[in-house]
């Protein structure tokens, strides 16, 4: 079975602030066995290694760093205190260099207050590291003190602190305010002093060494005077760089019971009323004030006990709301006049009077009435009159009623656009200026009619209501809330898609404000609106590609007489959506490129577009098949070599190209092939494969007749065209001072005898040949020697050695120079012209030459022997390749 050993280190204590506790387990399997096999020397060694950690632990170890900081910060090293190699187990906030020792800050931060929320006012906050040090991997656990920086401001719980304080405190009066703000920082950064802003010379500040902030009353202060006082409280707190916040502190002044009511000015001291009045008729309303507010302000009005008797059972006072009024109806057929005194009673205070005079007229003494003229159209006492009409005259005012009223006049009440003029005796009623049906519809005129007795007492005054009716006219034009209207909306969307409702409204009223919407009569078809609602819509899938903005023009139209109308715009932008892919210039790129270029050589341009926009147009070049030595430059639309090219290896590639765009969700692609012709350059010399070898050797036989082909050299080129095209040169020939009796064809490389042998053409015969290729701009070459014995015993020929060059060297130049393609050439017509004679001399010869010369053949056959070392003609079957 296994065992295991735990074991804990506590209580390390760091500084004389602040204490902590560190514990370290250790594991250590003691494999199989019985408590009596234990291995006791592995529990001794952990035991011992545990008192070293406790030791470095509780040793001088530490580091600190302030919060914050940027990545990369160096921090510490271990390197003063083990040696390397060094391996930090935590790398949440710090990194090691393991060769050094040096920790650094990683990408996040160390914030304090969030490291160490509940000690965040204590002396300091530490954080536990592991590491591995030293060449035996001890393990160890340092401390690193987070210090604080100010990078906290003060926080009022309440951004808002209210208070309520009398009018009548004395200066110097005290309030605590429950408004102590918090900083979480700690030392100089977490200490908080507090000032007011825009307090004025009504309030200072106080705090005291608890930090409790009072807040002093430094005049007095008067509710009616200012009721409400609104100021900052600001609290800063002491780092190098001081951080503050603001409360607003509004005081609130209440109200005390030290102002009395008064009557206003205009409370009426007089008033007349007729002798036939009804019961209940409002005679007057007297008005008092109170400054104060509240019940403070609250007003009692009543009659003074010395007003009459008479006039307490005519008159009644409502001692709210202050209205006097009759308590019956009066028939009175004299003048009289009542005094009545009113008083005005408030909370804790003297009551304030005033006196009104209610003069009684004769009910005799009729209202006059006003007789009414109609110029303009009217209907049930009620005129009509169109808008926007110049100033008219609408009707004319006549006063009719008893004589014993004098200086009786009009006058229309209030500010409206109607005037009255007095011609004659009567009044002309009229516009002021042009009614706007849309301003206002309908004006009621009250015409007052002011009125003395004959005693020259002013009567209460009279009205009458003329009623103006404003007929509307189609005097204004749709408006639409928006000239320009933006949307944007996806490419192919729904045929039959709400777009977005345009909405006009007009200001008259009727048909003159119904409105009607229509589209230009140029755009497309596609496009509807509602007439009614307004509601825009399209009838078919949009396409960004065939056109990316649309520009509606929207008419709204009212239906009046004759019809007002205005103009909106509507610019749809179609936006993109990746529904095309790449599309190649062709799908098959034909490229020829010399066999001879640099690497990452250009090939040729492999265009691809993609009508779409932005990522979805923005394409990207692969190479499918990836064996190929090529490679796409999508910076320049390329395609390019990876590797040098022979043509004598590969002369073609057939490679697809793979064009992928970058849409979302889906990418598109697309695929082009593409052939490479590789050209040929002159970079292979002629390769001759028959004689196999300077040292072959061929017997040709004395008795052989001219103009029969003796052997064959042939060479090949692994280049094309022009290139590989082979002239065969006899350069010299041994022995020199006999001419050869051998000729070489220059094209097709066939040894003929050119003439007869005789008896001083025996021996051996060198032919020294040179292998010419038509290359541009200057041939490749190569040599080979033909070694021809003439000998009547045709025994095979043997060679010892080869034979050597032993002319100059710049001849082999100058013999090239001197037979270049073209002289060959001629002389090969030469030679076929020749031919051509001998074969029409042999035709014309008779018959008996013809059978005399067959005898002489066959003889010559039998004598002939075998000639075994014949050079073999046949090539081999790849240079006879359709290609």
């Amino acid at each position: 079975m296994n065992y295991a050993f735990s074991c804990a280190v506590l209580g390390c204590c760091l500084s004389p602030q602040h204490s902590f506790a560190a514990g370290v387990t250790c594991v250590m399997t003691m494999g199989h066995g019985t408590p009596d096999n234990m291995n006791w020397a592995g529990l001794l060694q952990n035991l011992l290694f545990l008192v070293h950690l406790r030791q470095i632990m509780c040793g001088s170890v530490r580091f600190s760093i302030p919060e914050e900081q940027e990545p990369g910060i160096l921090t510490g090293s271990l390197s003063k205190h083990f040696p390397p190699p060094y391996q930090l187990l935590t790398q949440e906030y710090l990194w090691m260099d393991k060769n050094r020792g040096n920790f650094y800050t990683t990408e996040q931060k160390m914030d304090r207050e969030a490291l160490c929320p509940e000690e965040t006012k204590a002396e300091e906050c530490i954080i536990l590291h592991n590491a591995i040090v030293g060449p035996s991997r001890d393990l160890i656990q340092f401390p690193v003190i987070i210090e604080d920086i100010n990078d906290n401001a003060p926080h009022f719980e309440n951004s808002e602190i209210h208070l309520r304080v009398s009018e009548d405190v004395t200066a110097g009066t005290s309030f605590l305010l429950d408004a102590k703000a918090h900083d979480r920082d700690i030392g100089r950064n977490g200490k908080v002093q507090y000032h007011l802003e825009g307090s004025g010379e009504f309030f200072s500040l106080t705090v005291d060494e608890e930090s409790f902030i009072t807040l002093v009353v430094q005049t007095a202060l008067d509710r009616e005077t200012q009721e409400q006082y609104q100021m900052a409280l600001v609290a800063s707190d002491c780092g190098s760089d001081p951080l503050s916040a603001t409360a607003t502190l509004i005081v609130t002044v209440t109200d005390v019971n030290d102002n009395c009511p008064s009557f206003s000015s205009d409370s009426p001291r007089s008033v007349t009323i007729p002798g036939d009045s009804p019961k209940n008729m409002v005679v007057a309303q007297v008005t008092a004030t109170d400054p104060d507010s509240g019940p403070n302000a609250a007003i009692v009005y009543s009659l003074s006990p010395k007003v009459s008797e008479q006039a307490k059972k005519l008159f009644s006072l409502d001692s709210l709301t202050g209205y006097i009024r009759l308590t019956q109806d009066l028939q009175s057929d004299n003048s009289e006049e009542l005094v009545l005194k009113v008083l005005a009673s408030g909370h804790h205070c003297p009551p304030a009077d005033t006196q009104v005079t209610v003069t009684v007229l004769p009910k005799a003494n009729q209202e006059p009435t006003i007789k009414i003229g109609f110029i303009a159209e009217h209907q049930n006492q009620t005129m009509v009159l169109p808008e926007n009409q110049p100033p008219t005259v609408l009707a004319v005012l006549e006063l009719e009623g008893d004589s014993s009223f004098k200086g009786s006049s009009l006058a229309i009440e209030g500010e409206v656009p109607f005037t009255l003029s007095l011609q004659n005796g009567k009044y002309l009623l009229s516009t002021s200026k042009p009614l706007d049906y849309e301003m206002k519809s309908e004006h009621h005129i009250s015409v007052v009619v002011h009125r003395r007795s004959a005693e020259g007492s002013v009567i209460a005054p009279t009205r009458h209501v003329i009623r103006v009716l404003v007929v509307d006219v189609n005097d204004n034009a749709p408006q639409f809330l928006h000239s320009h209207y933006q949307l944007e909306v996806e490419e192919n969307n729904q045929p039959g898609m709400s777009l977005l409702r345009v909405s006009a409204s007009d200001a008259d009223s009727g048909y003159n404000g119904r409105v009607t919407y229509r589209l230009d009569k140029h755009t497309s078809t596609i496009f509807n609106i509602d007439p009614a609602t307004g509601q825009l819509s399209v009838s078919a899938s949009l396409d960004r590609e065939q056109q990316y903005v649309h520009t509606l023009t929207v008419f709204a139209r009212d239906s009046g007489s004759p019809a007002l109308e205005s103009v909106a715009t509507v610019s749809i932008r179609v936006v993109d959506q990746n529904d095309n892919a790449p599309v190649f210039l062709t799908q098959h790129f034909i490229f020829f490129i010399p066999e001879n270029v640099a690497q990452f050589a250009q090939v040729g341009r492999v265009g691809v577009t993609d009508p779409d926009e932005g990522k979805n147009g923005n394409t990207e070049l692969h190479v499918v098949n990836n064996s190929e030595p090529f490679v796409v430059d999508n910076t320049q639309g390329t395609l390019r070599t990876t590797t040098n090219l022979d043509r004598e290896t590969e002369d073609r590639y057939e490679l697809y190209l793979l064009a992928r765009d970058h849409g979302h969700p889906v990418s598109l692609t697309s695929t082009a092939r593409v052939t490479i012709f590789v050209e040929d350059i002159n970079d292979n010399q002629p390769k001759v494969i028959l004689p196999n070898s300077n040292f072959s050797c061929l017997t040709v036989s004395p008795e052989t007749m001219a103009g029969t082909m003796i052997t064959k050299i042939y060479a090949i080129d692994e280049d094309s065209g022009l290139n590989s095209e082979i002239t065969y040169t006899v350069v010299a020939q041994e022995p020199a001072h006999n001419g050869s009796p051998f000729r070489v064809d220059s094209r097709s490389g066939n040894i003929t005898l050119a003439q007869r042998l005789v008896g001083n053409n025996l021996g051996m015969h060198h032919l020294f040949i040179m292998v010419s290729d038509g290359g541009k701009p200057a041939p490749l070459h190569t040599t080979v020697w033909v070694n021809l014995l003439v000998n009547e015993s045709m025994e095979p020929c043997q060679l010892d050695s080869a034979p050597t060059w032993t002319g100059p060297a710049d001849l082999l130049v100058q013999n090239l120079s001197k037979a270049p393609i073209c002289e060959v050439e001629e002389s090969a017509t030469r030679y076929a012209q020749l031919t051509l004679l001998v074969g029409l001399g042999m035709l014309l010869a008779s018959i008996c030459l013809l059978v005399v010369t067959a005898v002489l053949y066959l003889k010559q056959r039998r004598r002939r022997p075998p000639q075994k070392n014949e050079i073999p003609l046949r090539l081999k079957d790849k240079y006879y390749s359709d290609d």
